[in-house]
């Protein structure tokens, strides 16, 4: 059966205190299964004005209506108010997410510091972020996290051999084609990644005359031919979840009448055997529709190397 695995990144307070709650309801309602990643301590989403310097990033604020999806307040968060702890303020929402059936696991941190900081940290520093959002899941949920999504698709090899260290089952931090065991600089890092195969809804919206009301035609289109490995959707609590829960709710109606399971990563890892595999580079390279570069899927791996043992 065609499978679809939706991967929700909860970015902000506001996303998870209001597009989480519409999100869980409007899965429910349609029988899908999804994977919600959450970022575990303060918003600092106003911190992310320094992007403004980034090539193609203010041209993606102008398409995508930046203020509109996530709020004046929220922009503000980090600069000129407090950033709140979202894993404490919204422990209640998390844990209710879990009790409804759903697969949680771990987007960040803090999202805005992740995201514009992983790529050339240091070791002890990756290790404080991703132990910080461990603790707090395990807090929250009373058990470790199993999975990873990177906040921006942002990573360094000390992250993904943490993924490892911390005994998770399956990671998506990258963009794909398909599921793979990773290589970076020739080492494999043993935590399958099951990488975003289709883009989002804020790389495609304002370009090639696609907005709201015809986006979902487009990405019905990707979908129309089969996939042997199955999809990969990421979605965005603060516009699936507000915004443009209309355009999302037309995608799921549409997948399901493609004959697709909508189903959680947990649910697509469950058919995989880490042994046969492929193993694939990871490496930096842009798309269309996102400034920055982010982590990809590269080309396969063919030396013949040993799994490192987890350290």
């Amino acid at each position: 059966m065609r499978q679809l695995a939706l991967k929700i990144d909860v970015d902000t307070y506001r996303g998870t205190l209001i597009g989480v709650p519409r999100l869980v309801e409007l899965l429910r309602r349609h029988g899908a299964g999804a994977t919600f990643l959450f970022s575990l301590g303060p918003d600092h989403t106003g911190r992310a004005i320094k992007r403004a310097f980034r090539p193609g990033f203010m041209k993606k604020v102008s398409r995508t209506s930046v203020v509109s999806h996530y709020g004046l307040k929220t922009l503000m968060y980090g600069t000129l108010l407090p950033g709140p702890d979202i894993g404490r303020r919204c422990a209640d929402i998390l844990r209710g997410v879990g009790e409804s059936g759903f697969e949680t696991g771990i987007h960040c941190w803090d999202h805005i510091r992740w995201q514009d900081g992983v790529r050339n940290a240091p070791m002890a520093w990756t290790e404080r972020e991703m132990g910080l959002a461990a603790s707090r899941y395990l807090e929250v949920f009373k058990s470790p996290a199993a999975t990873h999504g990177a906040a921006g698709w942002q990573m360094n090899p000390h992250a993904l051999r943490l993924t490892q260290r911390l005994g998770m089952t399956h990671a998506s931090d990258c963009r794909g084609q398909r599921p793979f065991m990773p290589v970076w600089n020739g080492e494999v890092v043993d935590c399958p990644q099951l990488p975003t195969t289709l883009p989002t809804l804020d790389e495609l919206i304002g370009l090639d005359g696609l907005d709201a009301g015809n986006v979902h035609e487009h990405l019905l289109g990707m979908t129309r031919e089969e996939s042997t490995t199955g999809h990969v959707y990421t979605l965005h609590a603060e516009l699936e979840g507000m915004k443009l829960a209309e355009t999302f709710e037309k995608l799921l109606l549409g997948w399901k009448h493609q004959g697709y399971r909508l189903i959680a990563l947990r649910d697509l890892r469950a058919g995989l055997n880490p042994d046969t595999l492929p193993r694939h580079e990871i490496g930096w390279g842009t798309v269309p529709g996102r400034s920055g570069e982010l982590l990809l899927q590269g080309p396969e791996f063919l030396a013949d190397v040993e799994f490192p043992a987890a350290a």
